[in-house]
């Protein structure tokens, strides 16, 4: 194998690596503290499930990749494999939202109840069975009805 058979792996090694580590640092904004982020839309956990349901597409641009403050019911709180992760209720018994907590509000949200009403900030990333935050924060624990 002489020497130019040689560099062609590694030069195209190199440009993958590249390629794959610019897109992964542009492609999402990081969000080390989504509390100084501006919301861009506040909407409670049962409408943003029932948009999705209804039309994901449409619930995509209204809501994918933006800050989203959400009121809601909690399900359930886990804290599985260092993850902190609080399960609003959403429009269907089959579909909730998923709010993956950032580590700083643990002990928040170990003090979270079964039925408290709450409001959380999150990067709205989707939907699968369930609408998914990221980077979520609380907001507020006592909201009124």
């Amino acid at each position: 194998m002489n020497y130019k058979n040689k560099i062609k792996p590694l030069v195209l090694i190199l440009v993958l690596i590249t390629t794959v580590s610019i897109y992964f640092k542009y492609s999402e904004p990081a969000f080390s503290d989504i509390s100084k982020v501006a919301t861009d839309i506040e909407v409670n956990s049962k409408e943003l499930v029932s948009s999705y349901i209804l039309n994901e597409k449409t619930a995509n641009t209204a809501y994918r990749g933006k800050i989203v403050e959400v009121d809601g019911i909690v399900k359930e709180v886990t804290f599985l494999n260092d993850r902190n992760t609080i399960i609003l209720y959403g429009s269907s018994k089959h579909s909730n939202v998923i709010c993956d907590m950032q580590l700083s509000q643990a002990e928040e949200v170990r003090k979270l109840v079964k039925g408290q009403k709450i409001r959380i900030k999150g990067v709205c990333k989707g939907f699968l069975k369930d609408a998914i935050l990221l980077h979520c924060i609380l907001t507020n624990t006592q909201i009124d009805e």
